[in-house]
Order: structure tokens, then C-alpha cells, then sequence
């Protein structure tokens, strides 16, 4: 008698960046349509936004639609003479800098608010989960004032749907038990540490268990590092990925170029499929997770 096969683990596997650039859009909604993806999130302080929403929402049904808050790319959707006094978003490093300051909490506050409505009004929805641009959210001074702006939509105590937050933390050892990109992965878990806590203080589910750091190295068999990222999973247990396609204006806003087009080739790839299966795991959305 053959042994029965253990039962698939389920994780959730979100794209971010949609918006950034047209052909990362284009990949993402590519991906979409293969059933290849839980979810994405989008910017919507970038111009490609307002062209790309309904093509986005069109594929509500299918997978859980998110915003990708965006503090560190391009140009805001209003004035923060603090943070961005040109016009042109900081780098992360000085975001991390500056966002401890009362003036520049205030201005991140009221684009987050901006970034949040300009989702609902191009898809007529909230969204079904908040993360950040380069894990931006759960910097200390951005915390802050994303729960300060959060709790303008969905304050504590008001019955309804919310959206879940992404938490880029995970533990020591399932980060060093995965091995790719570990520094990072530590690095981030850090800067993240109170995060989740503070979230389920606020009323908002979070994930539990993290993954999907990279190099960002081409020479790379990313097929080898996904199946690192199924490795040790959390109870609900979330894979970033950054699928897509190079143009000209991704060049000259994002450093992730190379690498975009091989995980967008993986994940449309039979290969995908066979590692889930064999490492037992089962992509679904977070919402049934958590």
C-alpha cells in the first residue's frame, strides 16, 4: 500500500511593485492571469496608476488586490516640503533618517492617506492588504504615522473588513534556515521588531512567517532561492516576489532590473509548480490563512 502524501501547506505569494513601470504591470498582470499569484500590491502615487487601475481590479475575484505604500520612489501625491522638497521622494536611508521628526511624521501621515484614497477611488474598493515599498511601513517614524492614518479609515473598534499588514520579520533560525539573502532578511526583521505586535494592538491582522529576500543577483538560479523561501514556513507564511519586465522608466527609478524578467520566466514555469508540489506547498490567498 502506497503512503498517502502529506497535505499541502498553504502560503500566500505576493507580487509588488504593480505601477512602477508599465511592463512591471504588464508581468504582474500576466501572472494574474495564469493563477500564478495570491496577490499584488500596487503604487498609487505613480503615474502609470491611474492607466493600469482597472486592468488591477479587474481580477478582484481571483486575488487579494493591495497597496504597495511608495515613500522612497518617484514623486508624492502631495506637498512634503520636509521629506521631498522637490518633488522627488528620499532615498530609504534618509526616509529612515528623517522620519523620526514630527514635521515629516505629519507629511508622511497625510500621504499615506492620499496614497490609500487614490486605491479606493480607482478601484472602487478598500485594499485587501497594506505593505511597503522597500519595507518602508515599519520603519519607527513611518509606523507612526501609518497607524495614525490607518486608524482615519478603520478605527479601533469599527465592525467591518480590514486590511491585513504585511510584517517583513520572521525568526533567526527560519531565516537562517532558508539561507538566501539572510543578512537582509535579519537586517529587515530588526528594523520590523514590534511591528506585528503593534498592528494586532490596532485591530489589523498581520502575516506570521516571511520570506522572499534577494540579492538581486542575475547570475542566480532563483528557482533554487524560491524553494528556499518554502522552507521553515510560518503559520502564515508570506513570499514577496518581484516579477516584470525591463523599460525605460523602471531603469530610472528602481535598481531591481535583471532580475525581474527570470522570476516573471520561473513563475509562469512548470518548474514552479514542481517545487510547490514537492516541498507540499499550495499558493492561496492570505485572507484564508490568517
Amino acid at each position: 500500500m502506497s503512503r498517502s502524501q502529506p497535505r499541502p501547506q498553504r502560503f500566500a505569494l505576493i507580487a509588488d511593485d504593480y505601477a512602477l513601470s508599465p511592463t512591471v504591470s504588464r508581468g504582474i498582470l500576466s501572472l494574474f492571469d495564469a493563477g500564478r499569484l495570491s496577490g499584488a500590491g500596487a503604487m498609487t502615487n505613480r503615474p502609470f496608476w491611474a492607466e493600469g487601475a482597472a486592468d488591477f481590479a479587474a481580477f478582484a475575484d481571483q486575488v487579494e488586490l493591495g497597496l504597495h505604500l511608495n515613500l522612497t520612489a518617484g514623486s508624492p501625491l502631495g506637498p512634503m516640503p520636509r521629506l521631498a522638497p522637490g518633488g522627488t521622494l528620499p532615498s530609504a536611508q534618509i526616509l529612515l533618517q528623517k522620519g523620526l521628526d514630527r514635521q515629516a511624521s505629519a507629511e508622511i501621515e497625510e500621504e499615506l492617506v492620499r496614497q490609500i484614497e487614490a486605491f479606493a477611488e480607482k478601484t472602487g474598493q478598500w485594499p485587501a492588504f497594506i505593505d511597503g515599498h522597500q519595507h518602508v511601513h515599519v520603519l519607527p517614524g513611518v509606523r507612526r504615522a501609518l497607524f495614525a492614518a490607518l486608524e482615519r479609515f478603520w478605527p479601533k473598534g469599527k465592525a467591518g473588513p480590514r486590511p491585513w499588514l504585511r510584517d517583513p520579520a520572521d525568526t533567526p533560525g527560519r531565516i537562517l534556515a532558508r539561507g538566501a539573502a539572510a543578512q537582509k532578511a535579519l537586517t529587515v526583521a530588526t528594523l520590523a521588531f514590534g511591528f506585528r505586535r503593534l498592528a494586532h494592538k490596532h485591530g489589523f491582522a498581520t502575516n506570521h512567517g516571511f520570506a522572499g529576500f534577494s540579492a538581486f543577483d542575475p547570475a542566480r538560479d532563483y528557482g533554487n532561492d524560491f524553494a528556499s523561501y518554502l522552507a521553515a514556513p510560518g503559520d502564515a507564511h508570506l513570499v514577496m516576489c518581484h516579477p516584470g519586465f525591463v523599460d525605460d522608466e523602471l531603469a530610472r527609478v528602481d535598481t531591481v532590473l535583471d532580475t525581474r524578467p527570470l522570476e516573471h520566466a520561473f513563475l509562469l514555469s512548470s518548474r514552479f509548480s514542481d517545487l510547490c508540489a514537492e516541498h507540499h506547498m499550495q499558493h492561496v490567498k492570505l485572507d484564508r490563512l490568517i
